[in-house]
């Protein structure tokens, strides 16, 4: 039997069998949906692009995977250097795993190791922010702040090394005043904070952050999983902030299979990088680097950039914009948009309920959570598509 994520098993609504899946669409046995969530955000080229397809393909006929210690092949070396490229600054060393939590699991030992490394073992907790999510491994629970994910941690009592704050420039300030020297990174989910609620905050915030950061030798750590290839109408996040580190996942093979990257800048690489083998990064993914989700990143990477994907973006954000900022219902909190998110924030998370099934039926499948109902649809959605979903989800208001 599956244990599936996320729900109690005794109460679990019969799930959508799907049988084929192009494009936007998912197929199930007599009904075609548009995957108005991008499978948790990462499809971002829609289903069986022939493009990331052949890619997988053409890998698998040479190998489908060899391990990353003491060897080596053309694929992952062709993908490091493509973020080299592709990232900002000199955010050029990764580190490969195979999925955003691990990502960040890594980036958080990183910063813990690198003060270590340097002499400096008081540095032992982390800041972040209140309402955050980094994924399920035990380090990114500790780093989240979200009661419904993370409750498990209740069983150790207070949290230890970790400090939640609001998206406020003075709690920022007054944070790093109060615990500068036991600081060892800041890590936030820039922008967007997609699983604790689709709340979006001010670049200033992140500005700030970087200055003070580098004020009181604090690493900077971008949670670019969810945000990471456009979503925010960025490419990156970190194009308009440079942090220490950054973490991929999600898009970064337009989700045709599982993989992650760590990338760290030089002064972060340089702490690990000597004759000292204690100071080497004691970590190892079994599928780290694998040949076929490095071949289906470099293949959705290219068609990211030559298809004009920011473009596509915009698009669907005027879009958007146009079909919901004029709309209003006394039950719904506050309606956000940015880049290919849309979120509608009601006050009472039973609004919502049967939702899911309301979509269904009308040709969309959709997973709203908390009181939030959203859509990240794919890129490659077209006009009438997505006016399908942002109608499906006025409907919901208008019954």
């Amino acid at each position: 039997m599956i244990w599936r994520p996320y729900q109690q098993m005794k109460t679990l609504p019969t799930p959508y069998r799907i049988v084929d899946a192009e494009g936007v669409f998912l197929y199930t046995q007599n009904r075609r949906l548009i995957d108005s969530i991008s499978s948790w955000w990462c499809v971002i080229h829609g289903y069986k692009h022939p493009v990331v397809t052949s890619a997988i393909i053409e890998q698998a006929k040479r190998f489908s995977h060899v391990m990353l210690a003491g060897l080596t092949h053309e694929s992952v070396e062709r993908l490091s250097a493509k973020l080299e490229e592709i990232l900002p600054g000199d955010l050029k060393y990764s580190f490969f795993s195979d999925s955003g939590s691990v990502a960040v699991e890594v980036a958080l030992k990183i910063a813990l190791q690198y003060h270590a490394n340097k002499g400096n073992c008081k540095r032992i907790k982390m800041l972040s922010l209140e309402r955050a999510y980094h994924g399920d491994t035990f380090k990114t629970m500790e780093a989240g702040d979200d009661k419904e994910y993370h409750r498990i941690l209740n069983v150790y009592g207070e949290k230890r090394y970790n400090i939640h704050i609001p998206t406020t420039i003075p709690a920022l300030e007054n944070a790093f005043e109060q615990h500068e020297k036991e600081l060892s990174c800041l890590i936030v989910e820039p922008l967007l904070q997609c699983a604790g609620g689709m709340r979006i905050y001010d670049v200033s915030f992140l500005k700030r952050a970087r200055e003070l950061c580098d004020q009181y030798d604090v690493l900077l750590v971008f949670d670019e999983v969810a945000t990471g290839f456009g979503r925010t109408g960025n490419r990156f996040v970190s194009d308009l902030v440079q942090p220490d580190v950054v973490c991929l996942g999600k898009a970064l093979t337009g989700g045709y299979i599982g993989h992650a990257a760590t990338v760290v800048n030089e002064k972060v690489y340089q702490a690990f990088y000597d004759s000292d083998p204690q100071k080497a990064l004691m970590h190892g993914p079994t599928f780290m680097g694998n040949p076929l989700a490095c071949a289906a990143a470099l293949a959705s990477i290219s068609l990211f950039e030559q298809e004009d994907y920011l473009e596509k973006i915009a698009r669907i954000e005027t879009i958007t914009r146009g079909e919901m900022e004029e709309f209003h219902d006394e039950r719904i909190r506050e309606i956000r948009i940015i880049g290919g998110c849309v979120c509608i924030e009601t006050n009472d998370p039973f609004t919502l309920d049967g939702y899911r099934e309301f979509a269904y039926e009308r040709g969309v499948f959709a997973r709203p959570f908390l009181n939030c109902l959203y859509a990240m649809v794919p890129y490659v959605i077209e006009e009438k598509e997505l006016i399908q979903v942002l109608t499906c989800m006025k409907d919901w208001f208008k019954r």
